[in-house]
């Protein structure tokens, strides 16, 4: 009779032998030499094909929103979107670090690489320490923090001056390869807008603590949870002031990720100013009919000037506790986007934009009622058959 005690051991023997091949067969492994490349500041990085669970690339540390449901860099770009670029380095074998300061806000990105490949670190704005940690080890920095409105704990000035020098002093201090600020699209310190001032602001202090920094300057975004298209399709957005002429070249913000992307992974882009804007110029009021079209419904707006609607939106931001609208929104209203004709745009990184009429039925069928949600979007012949036809309405 066979004795299951020997048995089981030579079972196990078994298992052993096999793990210790496979232990010598995994330490055999070499990397050819162009699997190693040499960073700006001398660092060696091992190349990966990537993957989720890829072993290798770069380490990146994310700096995102203050709070989750405030926008960032500007009142129409949205901050769950511009996530899309942690998930892409996720996936490339990158290292995460993503820093938070609130927990509901970030854990949708605990998924979007391996274990480990996603690490979460609090973190506080004023607090010099926690912004060190978070950076210290990292290849490249992304500053994605912006404020909208000013509240009782955070101005303009805080966050997108003060807040930016403390994130380029730790990345200066650390000797981290790549710094890659965002800032916004109007940044210009005689702006009548104090968001575009602190902008300007941020950007000549960066890259005074900085030489090297990357600064990115997206137009107004639109795409999932933007503050655009959902705006213009809600039924909140009743006061305008301007009456909605304000000039922009609204960019996908799928667009914007692919090209912070593509900066991940290219040194020449070092020290460089991107625009970052879509190829058709549209007004406020062209975006609006736009979205009636999409929805099929009609959103009416009322129109009230500057002097009137700037103390009302005051009131609302220091009375409510949720966001509303701030009185520098309203003076935004009165500026059209310019372009430096000195930075870089899309096409220095091979990138093409998207234009906003082709996405409007993707990010806004859910606004239509049930008679209509199934309807397909207008083809381009429906297009162009649409405007040779001039709709009178007889009143008499």
């Amino acid at each position: 009779m066979r004795n299951p005690c020997a048995s089981s051991a030579a079972a196990t023997r078994k298992v052993s032998s096999q793990l210790g091949g496979l232990r010598s067969t995994s330490a055999s492994q070499r990397r050819a030499l162009q699997d190693v490349s040499i960073t700006r500041t001398g660092k060696p990085i091992i190349r990966v094909q990537g993957g989720r669970s890829s072993l290798g690339g770069k380490e990146s540390t994310f700096r995102l929103p203050l709070n989750s449901a405030e926008a960032v860099h500007g009142k129409v770009i949205p901050p769950q979107s511009l996530e899309l670029q942690a998930f892409w380095a996720a996936g490339q074998g990158c290292t995460v670090v993503v820093p938070y300061r609130e927990e509901m806000a970030k854990r949708h990105l605990k998924i979007a690489g391996d274990l480990g490949r996603v690490v979460f670190m609090e973190h506080d704005l004023r607090n010099t320490q926690s912004i060190e940690e978070s950076v210290r080890h990292s290849d490249i920095v992304y500053n994605l923090i912006g404020r909208n409105y000013p509240t009782k704990n955070f101005s303009y000035e805080d966050v997108h001056v003060e807040g930016a020098e403390r994130i380029a002093e730790a990345v200066a201090k650390y000797d981290v390869d790549r710094f890659v600020h965002l800032s916004s699209f109007n940044a210009n310190k005689t702006s009548p807008s104090e968001f575009c001032r602190t902008k300007a602001r941020g950007e000549e202090v960066v890259r005074k603590v900085y030489p090297e920094t990357t600064i990115v300057r997206p137009a107004p975004m639109f795409g999932f949870e933007d503050n655009l298209l959902h705006k213009l399709a809600g039924v909140t957005n009743l006061l305008t002031s301007n009456r909605m002429e304000e000039r922009f070249w609204p960019v996908h913000v799928i667009d914007v990720a692919q090209a912070l992307e593509r900066m991940l992974n290219d040194d020449s882009t070092a020290a460089e100013t991107y625009e970052l804007y879509g190829p058709k110029n549209y007004s406020m009021a062209e975006i609006a009919d736009l979205v009636d079209k999409e929805i099929i419904k009609h959103r009416r707006h009322l129109n009230l000037p500057k002097s009137i609607l700037k103390p009302v939106a005051n009131i609302l931001n220091k009375v409510l506790y949720w966001p509303t609208m701030a009185p520098d929104e309203v003076e935004r209203e009165f500026i059209d986007q310019k372009v430096d004709p000195r930075a870089k745009t899309f096409g220095d990184l091979g990138i093409e934009p998207g234009e906003i009429s082709n996405f409007t039925f993707h990010y806004l069928q859910a606004y239509r009622s049930a008679a209509f949600y199934d309807l397909p979007p207008q083809t381009e012949r429906e297009k162009r058959e649409e405007k040779k036809y001039l709709h009178v309405i007889d009143d008499q």
